[in-house]
């Protein structure tokens, strides 16, 4: 069994700049070892703090990755001092968040691959920044955008009530979505709010009839192989909704796997279990196999298998410019 990761793994405070202005707080965790296993940007979910993350990127750091946490803008250590009235959306947190994020792990990790870990929103947004094509390996949990038909049949009613009634009423209401005063998860800006509250089966449909067919574009241009991973009793993160997500990222190599509960001999994991640092021994041991060597770790629980689209046919199938 691999060894457990030191708790002394150092860790640097640092401030991400964005190309629009905005600073993000983060974290970055160099890696243990004279050679680097390669480079990761853990992005969280949404509402999910980055701190949550912590315990994950130091046992990654110990396995000799460099790693790079952050806050999404108007979240945690990102929260501006009035967060009411906040225009912030999600596609700002992939086309400018993640990419900002993205160069900042680049430019101190050691020369090694450059990788994301993606949970829930966070393994979609990277298909939204344009340096998203930089990444050579790609590893989400729960992944997918809240369309609320691919909620888990059983909790759907309540799901629906949750986030498409009562978070677009209580956001209309205060000018942000008091998640942490409801208990639910942090507070959220407006525009995050309303994009989820408001999500179609068509992630672009949030974007100008302008920039749609660019946004499906850009998430098509990612190359990194991905695994998909996803819990038999996550009502977010269902086989339909990670079947939705990976069908943007057209032009990788993707693998959706669905591990259950007792694979891990627990009775329940959910949506956001996998990052407590109680599967250190388990599950996170696992994703080393992914992140290092680009093995699926569980063959026996894969659920789909799509192909990456060739660059050659995918120039030739484009429409040609009249001159």
């Amino acid at each position: 069994m691999v060894a457990q990761a030191p708790e002394h793994i150092a860790v640097g405070e640092i401030a991400i700049p964005c190309a629009d202005g905005v600073v993000l707080g983060g974290h970055f965790w160099p890696g243990a070892g004279s050679v680097s296993a390669g480079a990761v940007l853990v992005n969280p979910a949404t509402g999910v703090l980055a701190r949550y993350y912590h315990r994950y990127a130091r046992f990654l750091a110990g396995h000799g990755f460099d790693v790079l946490t952050f806050d999404y803008r108007g979240i945690g250590a990102s929260r501006p001092a009035r967060l009411r009235g906040s225009p912030y959306r999600w596609r700002d947190w992939g086309e400018r968040d993640v990419e900002a994020a993205l160069g900042a792990l680049a430019a101190r990790a050691r020369p090694g691959p450059l990788m994301a870990v993606g949970h829930s929103i966070g393994g979609f947004l990277p298909g939204l920044a344009p340096s998203g094509r930089r990444l050579e390996r790609l590893l989400t949990m729960g992944a997918q955008y809240a369309w609320w038909a691919d909620y888990a049949p059983r909790r759907r009613l309540g799901l629906f009530a949750r986030w498409h009634l009562v978070m677009p009423a209580a956001t209309a209401l205060l000018g942000y979505f008091p998640g942490r005063r409801l208990g639910w998860l942090e507070d959220l800006p407006a525009g995050v709010a309303r994009e989820w509250a408001s999500r179609g089966p068509r992630f672009e449909t949030s974007h100008p009839p302008g920039e749609r067919v660019a946004v499906v574009a850009r998430m098509g241009r990612v190359r990194a192989p991905i695994l998909a991973v996803g819990v038999s009793d996550d009502p977010f993160g269902t086989v339909p909704a990670l079947a939705r997500t990976l069908a943007y990222y057209t032009g990788a190599e993707r693998t959706q796997v669905e591990i259950a509960p007792a694979d891990y001999g627990r009775d329940s994991i959910g949506h956001f279990n996998l990052f407590h640092d109680s599967h250190a021994a388990g599950f996170w041991l696992d994703t080393l196999i992914w992140l290092r060597d680009g093995r699926n770790p569980w063959p026996d629980r894969v659920v789909a298998r799509m192909p990456g689209a060739n660059p050659a046919q995918e120039a030739s199938a484009q429409p040609r410019q009249s001159s």
